[in-house]
């Protein structure tokens, strides 16, 4: 039992050991880790990362509500437009989807036409502002993915939006 105790102590004692110095087997090598600091000192790939994804999504902004039965932006939504557009235009190699959505109130049909006039309305004030019309393309899904489920107006507002989905690089 003793020598059990120690052994364990011995490998614990060695793993602590092994995590203090990450260059310890040399080479120093940047740039070949895809964790590794950028420059700005963010991990690739992260929120802290100006041309990650998840900071498009965290930081600039996803997505842009609208009021009851409309699909003109709001000034809120044209400012995230505004800082999609810029990303966009730094990370030339991301094309998007723009998801039109709307709350549960009224017919399937006319969720779904709602829904595509506010796809269509951020995707026209992004191609205004310089993105290329070839890399958004926009679709509906009405009522059918809501965020919020209730009956509530709080809910509802969360619901009536467009949002825009990043896919991977373009093909060449």
């Amino acid at each position: 039992m003793k020598l059990k105790t120690s052994l364990l102590m011995i490998c614990a004692a060695l793993s602590v050991a092994a995590c203090t110095n990450p260059d310890r087997f040399g080479g120093g090598e940047t740039g070949t880790d895809p964790f590794a600091n950028g420059a700005n000192g963010a991990i690739a790939g992260s929120a802290s990362d100006p041309s990650s994804p998840a900071y498009f999504q965290q930081a600039i902004g996803d997505r842009v509500l609208f009021a009851v039965d409309q699909s003109s932006l709001s000034p809120e939504g044209r400012a995230t437009l505004d800082g999609q557009a810029v990303w966009l235009l730094q990370n030339a190699d991301f094309t998007a989807v723009i998801e039109g959505h709307a709350d549960e109130q009224g017919t399937r049909e006319y969720n779904l036409a709602l829904g595509a006039r506010r796809a269509d309305a951020a995707r026209a004030y992004l191609v205004a502002q310089g993105v290329q019309a070839s890399r958004l393309q926009v679709v509906s899904y009405g009522k059918e993915r809501p965020i919020e489920i209730c009956s509530e107006e709080a809910c509802y507002a969360k619901n009536r939006r467009a949002v825009t989905v990043l896919a991977g690089g373009l093909s060449s």
